[in-house]
């Protein structure tokens, strides 16, 4: 078994107030579960309004489908117009 653990951060220009914030990240949060098969949800800065970390799980039985699964949100993400991606890093267990 393969675990890919991906953690993004990023900057919603756009946000605010949380309530705003938490309206981008539901959206861009609900698009990645309806689309891929993986877990993902806010793990830090909950307090921030502008800025917002998520934690992402990809599980699977090849490496090579990991870094395919994680390379597409990534680019998910990206083209989503509500946030912009400050950084990402990855991790395979």
């Amino acid at each position: 078994m393969i675990v890919g653990l991906m953690t993004v951060e990023l900057f919603i220009g756009e946000a605010n107030t949380l309530k705003d914030k938490r309206r981008v990240l539901k959206s861009i949060i609900d698009r990645i579960r309806s689309r891929f098969n993986v877990s993902i949800a806010e793990v830090d800065h909950q307090d921030l309004w502008q800025r917002a970390t998520l934690g992402v799980a990809v599980v699977s039985n090849e490496t090579n489908h990991v870094h395919q699964m994680m390379d597409t949100v990534i680019r998910s993400i990206e083209s989503n117009g509500g946030a912009e991606l400050i950084q990402y890093s990855t991790e395979i267990l």
